[in-house]
């Protein structure tokens, strides 16, 4: 550069500089008010909406009188108060972010994303938070920095340490309850879903335990034989009132409707009867919409007091606590059909003498309604979708059930039985390994208070900072399945056992999720999907509709914290 040009360069700072001498008394002031509320939010991370209006509203406030005078007018002293405050603010929240001193400064990622959570916010927006965890570790390898204080590790090494941590900050954010539900009423005792203590979910999982011992979940097939027969029943109905024997639907609603309907007659004891009726008040839509929110507001949980007030959110984003809430109420007035989930939740049986508050069953009745009904939906609808994209598989998984249910005998509800069928239970192994119903949302973190965790006795994780295990990264790794782990080929469950060839990690598969914390409802989900899909093949023949792209269906994906679906329209045909 010339010495013109660097004269002129001078010659512009000193302008500067002398241009914001009159207020240098307030910008200084707001330069240290900004540090001072960036600590505060670092050391606290307040979410109620007092301390953010004072540390957002109240502080950059201050310094406007010392900026009052030499700017000789109030709204622009406000103006450049407020505006000053928070580019300070910002600079400084950068400027640590993305230094030496912060912990995760040495664990690679993309620079937005180490920057903001809102970067992961926008992510989950889309709905394609799957694919983009997919993306960033297979660029950066197998730990991966994903927000200023948000981990991705996929490596088993380090998972049972991850695993005996309690849940991530991310579940400070994800209030699916709504305000019946015990985050707004600040109540832990019993939090089984969103507890961020592990003795808290203990407590809380020694209810759940009794509602799926071996005994209980016994109690509960003749639930799962009764809307399964209702299932087919209906499904039959359609093809015989056709010439042909055979009918075109969409069978993603009619399991989903299934569904939701054995969740009712479980959980509440009564029944819903989507099956019979269909789905009149949109239950299923305000399910799937209750879930966007929560799934936006758990990358920046300082933010959940101020969006469970948003006046403008959808109807159905707050429905799915309300629907809980009444379903409660009706089954607190009505009484125990049977010993059903509800009956242990609300220690009916009067083992603790202690019976949960309203807003805790609240929590957990939407608990139930989200695990008891859109997991299992999703991977009986996702088996289907595989089998018919996969002729061979699906013909050995017909002759497999033939030789146990022979076609026009008794319908195949022998839970023992079904457990023993080797290929079903590869299907269901490989659909789960595919498509988890919680493709990325399973996050661990440091127990508050604690100051942080060591995990495999090699990785400090500080106290703050959100770990996620990503099923669906995990489960489509090489390192863990191969050969051709982006391929549906049950024959892996079985042919591993005896060629070391084939790699296949039983650690690595998270479809359920492991440790302490791990799927309690996995028994009867796993009875539930081996009659349901038994029954229907042994009922029908399955193929998609004549000129469905079955592209679309894993297009329309959408992860949700639970997956959430579109249309699946096949052919069935009477066998």
């Amino acid at each position: 550069m010339s010495s013109d040009g660097l004269n002129a360069m001078a010659d512009s700072a000193t302008a500067l500089v002398a241009a914001l001498a009159p207020i240098q008394d307030g910008l200084l002031a707001d330069a240290g008010l900004a540090l001072l509320a960036h600590l505060w939010f670092k050391r606290y991370e307040p979410t109620d909406l007092v301390s953010l209006g004072i540390l957002l509203g109240v502080l950059p406030a201050v310094p406007v009188a010392l900026l009052r005078v030499p700017l000789a007018s109030t709204p622009l002293a406000i103006l450049v108060g407020y505006a000053s405050f928070y580019a300070f603010l910002l600079f400084s929240i950068t400027a640590y972010r993305l230094s030496p001193f912060h912990p995760l400064y040495k664990y690679p990622g993309p620079l937005l994303g180490r920057l903001t959570n809102f970067r992961g916010m926008f992510i989950a927006a889309g709905g394609k938070q799957h694919l983009y965890f997919k993306e960033m570790h297979a660029k950066y390898g197998p730990i991966v920095r994903l927000g200023p204080n948000v981990l991705s590790i996929v490596d088993t090494d380090l998972l049972p340490s991850i695993l005996n941590m309690p849940r991530g900050p991310m579940w400070d954010g994800r209030r699916i309850s709504g305000k019946r539900g015990q985050g707004t009423a600040g109540i832990q005792k019993g939090n089984l879903m969103g507890s961020r203590n592990m003795q808290v979910h203990g407590e809380a999982r020694k209810v759940w335990n009794r509602a799926f011992t071996t005994a209980s979940v016994k109690k509960y097939e003749p639930i799962v034989i009764r809307r399964v027969s209702q299932l087919v029943d209906e499904l039959k109905g359609r093809c015989a009132a056709n010439p042909s024997k055979a009918a075109e639907v969409d069978i993603a609603y009619w399991i989903d409707c299934f569904s939701f309907d054995f969740m009712g007659d479980f959980a509440f004891g009564g029944p819903f009867d989507l099956l019979r009726d269909g789905d009149k008040i949109g239950v299923l839509k305000m399910m799937e919409d209750s879930l966007f929110v929560p799934n936006l507001s758990g990358h920046v949980p300082w933010t959940i007091e101020a969006v469970v007030r948003l006046p403008f959110l959808p109807k159905g984003a707050k429905g799915l606590g309300e629907f809980a809430f009444k379903q409660v109420l009706r089954r607190l007035k009505e009484g125990a059909v049977h010993d059903d989930l509800f009956y242990h939740l609300n220690d009916e049986a009067k083992i603790d003498n202690d019976p949960p508050p309203l807003p805790v069953l609240v929590s957990n009745a939407v608990t139930a309604i989200v695990a008891g009904s859109d997991t299992t939906a999703a991977s009986l609808t996702h088996a289907l979708y595989l089998l018919m994209g996969h002729p061979t598989c699906y013909k050995r998984l017909q002759s497999e059930l033939d030789a146990a249910f022979p076609p026009g005998g008794e319908m195949p509800t022998d839970s023992a039985k079904l457990a023993q069928l080797e290929y079903l239970n590869a299907v269901i192994n490989e659909t789960l390994r595919l498509f988890p119903a919680l493709m990325t949302s399973l996050q661990r973190g440091p127990t508050p208070g604690s100051g942080g965790q060591l995990l495999g006795g090699k990785m400090f994780v500080p106290e703050g900072t959100g770990v996620y295990i990503p099923p669906y990264v995990y489960n489509r790794d090489p390192r863990f399945f191969s050969p051709n782990p982006e391929v549906f080929w049950p024959e892996r469950w079985i042919l591993a056992k005896s060629d070391p060839s084939i790699t296949l990690n039983p650690s690595a598969f998270l479809s359920f999720s492991a440790g302490p914390a791990n799927c309690v409802g996995k028994p009867l989900a796993l009875i539930e999907m081996r009659m349901t899909l038994a029954s229907l093949l042994q009922a029908f023949e399955v193929r998609y509709a004549d000129g469905y792209d079955s592209r679309k269906w894993v297009d329309g994906l959408g992860d949700f914290l639970v997956t959430t679906r579109g249309e699946l329209p096949v052919v069935l045909k009477l066998r």
